[in-house]
């Protein structure tokens, strides 16, 4: 192996390490076979990369058929997104966006760099020897400056469709979504129709609006069952859509369809079948309700910021979201966790966001709702972070006010 790809694959594991740590951190841990099913999976699409890219440059795999090859490595890799939807595993956006980066940033590198580098200098490097080390090592700001070559070569020829399409899926890895779905926009004006392609830009328009399908993702994946019903990535995301409508009979059909095209004992499969499971709960208490019984414990409503304390917001941190019992612990019987820039947020605390299975809103009284900006990403309160608590409501009220105004001391 030449010094340049040594070099290269090692700075770009360091990228991938600094980029998916912090989307990892703190994540729910998945139980070890789905953990163990999901690295196998992504260790053989990385050595099948690597093997593709070693023919190509002992020359026993013709250019076409190398980008052919790692087209088909990138829908599958796009297939394993569309295994786990985002309403497929509440909370584990961040898991599905790690996935995409572990295998997209790799790709979009290796396109830019065979499109705008100098991937001779590969081949050259094995005779030659002489190069220094880091002579040709790739850094972020590099990756972003071809990015960046890209969009400028773009504007002189702006009926590259596929053009459009690689600058939309590296504004992708790069996490800027508003420019990938501008881009894209642009590509699947010009390409032929594809299913694939709509679905992709479905998703990277919910990322750009806070990972919101509603609206024109909506009509995106619409679009991409117009083309293929049977469209894996646009499935998930259907049911997904009809999921947040709560119209858990059509999330099952499309799910349970997506679930006919997966390995039987692999982690998206179980994935799904747990999403399944949600849909059929909520349908079953839905039922219930319908019946006359007593409905779920929620507490609801919208969570406000002084405007004397907007200063001190970055776009960083983190806002949490509790309830816990007046007359008991101080754990919190329910808890979401969101962006602090989404203020005024609207929110939801119900049963399924408890954190121990014993200890949830409905099996206590009155609680009180807080919201807190945590500076440090953490759930416990620190010196520093900015607070607002409601005063004690019951279980099943809506319309809960809380305006955060003090900081904790």
């Amino acid at each position: 192996m030449s010094v340049f790809l040594l070099v290269g694959g090692v700075l770009l594991v360091g990228v991938l390490v600094a980029l998916l740590y912090p989307l990892l951190k703190g994540q729910p841990s998945e139980n070890a076979e789905a953990t163990g099913q999901r690295e196998l999976n992504l260790q053989v699409l990385r050595e099948q990369l690597a093997d593709l890219e070693k023919d190509l440059d002992e020359g026993r795999l013709s250019e076409a058929a190398y980008r052919q090859s790692r087209e088909e490595l990138e829908r599958r890799a796009l297939d394993y997104v569309g295994e786990a939807p985002k309403a497929v595993v509440a909370g584990g956006r961040k898991t599905v966006l790690a996935i995409v980066l572990a295998i997209g940033f790799p790709l979009a590198v290796g396109g830019l760099y065979w499109a705008l580098g100098e991937p001779q200098a590969v081949v050259a490097s094995k005779t030659a020897g002489a190069a220094k080390e880091g002579e040709h090592a790739l850094s972020q700001q590099q990756i972003t400056a071809m990015v960046e070559r890209l969009a400028l070569r773009l504007q002189d020829n702006p009926n590259d469709g596929a053009g459009w399409l690689m600058l939309a899926r590296s504004y992708a890895v790069l996490g800027r979504y508003p420019e990938s779905a501008a881009a894209f926009s642009r590509a699947v004006s010009m390409l032929p129709p594809d299913a694939q392609h709509y679905a992709d830009y479905a998703d990277i328009v919910a990322m750009a609006q806070g990972k919101r399908l509603a609206g024109e993702p909506e009509k995106l994946v619409r679009r991409a069952l117009e083309i293929d019903p049977k469209n894996v990535k646009a499935l998930a995301l259907a049911g997904t859509i009809a999921f947040d409508h709560q119209d858990y009979a059509t999330a099952i059909r499309q799910w349970q369809t997506v679930l006919a095209v997966l390995p039987e004992d692999s982690a998206a499969a179980a994935g799904i079948q747990g999403s399944i499971r949600d849909a059929e709960n909520r349908m079953a208490i839905s039922g219930k309700q319908a019946a006359g019984m007593a409905p779920p414990a929620k507490v609801s409503g919208v969570i406000e910021l002084d405007p004397k304390l907007g200063a001190s917001i970055k776009p960083g941190d983190t806002l949490f979201v509790f309830a816990r019992a007046v007359d008991g612990p101080k754990m919190p019987v329910a808890m979401l966790r969101a962006k602090a820039s989404e203020l005024p947020l609207n929110f939801s605390l119900d049963d399924s966001m408890a954190m121990a299975p014993q200890f949830k809103l409905s099996s206590v009284g009155p609680v009180v709702v807080g919201a807190r900006i945590s500076k440090s990403g953490d759930a416990l309160a620190r010196s520093g972070d900015l607070e607002g608590l409601s005063t004690p409501v019951s279980a099943g009220v809506a319309g809960v006010r809380i305006v955060i105004n003090s900081t904790v001391r």
